[in-house]
């Protein structure tokens, strides 16, 4: 992984040489809870200077550019963030972006880290070329927070019941973790920390969901394309009921915190 990460550096510092780039690395690689099979590799790269057109069309498909010149290496693709100037990224003004995500890459003209993300970054980040900007960023207040989960809590409400997955659980108990301590930490952790607080309403279920991610690779019919085995395939599908349990409690919280803090 950490080959993967320097050559993917070097190629986008070398697209990017006269714009004076900066990268960064956060997420669940700098919180040392990368999985091979469920993790991404989260980044963030900003310049001095805007891109051109002949750049982006370099950048937005770089990963499968790399994939091709090293076959069967299995990290390229799970680069995820965005490319764009400091000043767009700070002011939240327009700008030529490139994006990377789980469904694919574009090129558009506005992208943001979520508040999760942002707090990673600040709390996290690990710089991997060019200069720290950190200290250019203000860190989301308590209400920003606040605002996050119940987002949060509202997607996977509406998504969760209707696609169940495992990440779905794993988000809800990060999400009562940070309302509860105003802090993040790794999926994994959070997972843990709402067993041991009982918060979840089906332990074992939660208990199999951390299991399986700290072992992904065991569980794996396909890497490339992200499959589950048969068996775990078909469990997953059951996990709407569960999910419904689990957010509600989170619900239930964010209520009582959302009284405390916003009108």
């Amino acid at each position: 992984m950490e080959q993967s990460i320097e050559i993917m550096v070097n190629r986008i510092a070398s697209i990017l040489n006269d714009n004076q780039p900066s990268i960064m690395l956060f997420g669940s690689v700098t919180r040392d809870d990368f999985k091979l099979g469920w993790s991404d590799i989260d980044f963030i790269c900003l310049t001095n200077k805007i891109m051109n057109d002949t750049q982006a069309n370099q950048l937005v498909n770089l990963r499968q550019i790399l994939l091709e010149e090293n076959a069967g290496n299995p990290y390229f693709r799970l680069f995820e963030g965005g490319i764009m100037t400091l000043d767009a990224f700070l002011n939240k003004t327009d700008d030529t972006v490139i994006y990377w995500g789980t469904s694919g890459q574009k090129i558009t003209n506005s992208w943001d880290l979520c508040t999760f993300g942002k707090i990673e970054l600040l709390e996290n980040g690990k710089l991997l070329f060019g200069n720290d900007f950190r200290h250019l960023i203000l860190p989301p207040t308590r209400i920003e927070i606040i605002n996050e989960i119940t987002r949060t809590c509202e997607t996977i409400k509406k998504f969760g019941i209707k696609y169940p997955s495992m990440g779905w659980l794993l988000d809800t108990a990060r999400c009562l973790y940070t309302l509860k301590t105003n802090k993040i930490i790794s999926k994994t952790m959070a997972g843990e920390w709402a067993m041991n607080q009982s918060l979840c309403p089906d332990i074992s279920i939660l208990e199999k969901i951390i299991e399986i991610r700290k072992n992904p690779m065991k569980y794996r019919a396909c890497l490339e394309r992200r499959i589950w085995n048969e068996e775990i395939n078909e469990w997953e599908k059951t996990l709407a009921p569960y999910t419904k349990r689990f957010v509600n409690v989170l619900d239930t919280e964010l209520r009582t915190y959302s009284r405390l803090y916003i009108n």
